[in-house]
């Protein structure tokens, strides 16, 4: 039996840069890992793919993200067995921190190790593309510049560390519906996403912190006004710098230290109907 991480992300910079002829949008986002993770462990059986989930309400069939990736990997590899998952959420579902592209970024992850099959990062990254636009990212993790529909990567240098606050209110929200809503022309802002690599490769956390931005928020705030009160309160406590990630609902805040972060959690727990964690930003995986 192989145990695997599926670590959360959150967006520290999102921008839509057009709808594409096939459909999807054009982005820019650098994305970054936190230490919040789901749980994957994986055996090998005789044939086919059996799915149990813990934790979460979430179907265990054909239509979840971890059997996706593993039924494509049985595609690519027929002749090699099946394949036994068990997973145990901890990220939330529906709330802008890619926990199915996770999941399923450990299947291919632990497939790959099980059936020996030595794909490396750039060939698990073209089956990671096919099951959805976060996978390869969730992949090999750490700080990283996405485009194209987000399955475009290039590698940043680690993020200086923070600890990072997650509250997620008791909403979910679809990214096809974000996306679909979203209208260029009621976006306050828009990242400076140079800025934002000049920032990161500096080094220098208060820079960073000035340069979150997320076009997505003009959507989905709109709907859901009880983001924009969580962002309020996160930054009256003291948080460097808060917004939501990706889609949302999600906010998220970055903190000076571990204390501050957990008096904040703390705060939310007793004052909203926020799911709350405390965790932090966390470095590629390696390959």
């Amino acid at each position: 039996m192989l145990k695997l991480l599926a670590r959360a992300k959150i967006n520290l910079t999102l921008d839509i840069l057009g709808k594409r002829p096939d459909g999807y949008h054009e982005v820019a986002m650098v994305m970054q890992s936190v230490a919040l993770a789901d749980e994957a462990e994986l055996e090998k059986t005789a044939q086919g793919i059996s799915l149990e989930v813990e934790g979460a309400a979430l179907a265990a069939d054909e239509s979840n993200l971890a059997w996706r990736a593993a039924a494509l990997f049985l595609r690519r590899f027929p002749s090699e067995g099946g394949i036994a998952i068990r997973l145990k959420k901890t990220i939330p579902m529906a709330a802008g921190l890619a926990g199915g592209s996770a999941d399923a970024a450990a299947v291919l992850l632990g497939m790959n190790d099980l059936f020996k099959k030595g794909l490396n990062e750039a060939a698990l990254a073209k089956l990671a593309a096919e099951i959805g636009s976060d996978v390869p990212f969730c992949l090999a993790g750490g700080t990283q510049l996405a485009t194209g529909r987000g399955e475009i990567l290039r590698r940043l240098a680690d993020l200086p560390p923070f600890p990072v606050v997650l509250a997620k209110p008791p909403v979910d929200v679809s990214t096809a519906w974000a996306y679909g809503r979203y209208d260029a022309q009621k976006a306050v802002r828009h990242p400076d996403t140079e800025k934002m690599l000049a920032a990161i490769g500096a080094g220098d956390r208060l820079r960073i912190c000035r340069e979150l931005c997320n076009v997505l928020e003009s959507v989905t705030i709109e709907e859901h006004g009880e983001i924009r009160r969580l962002k309020e309160r996160m930054l009256e406590q003291g948080a460097l710098a808060a917004m939501m990630s990706g889609s949302g609902p999600t906010v998220f805040a970055l903190m000076e230290s571990e204390g501050a972060a957990q008096n904040l959690a703390k705060k939310l727990r007793e004052e909203t109907d926020a799911a709350v964690f405390c965790t932090k930003t966390q470095g590629a995986q390696m390959f």
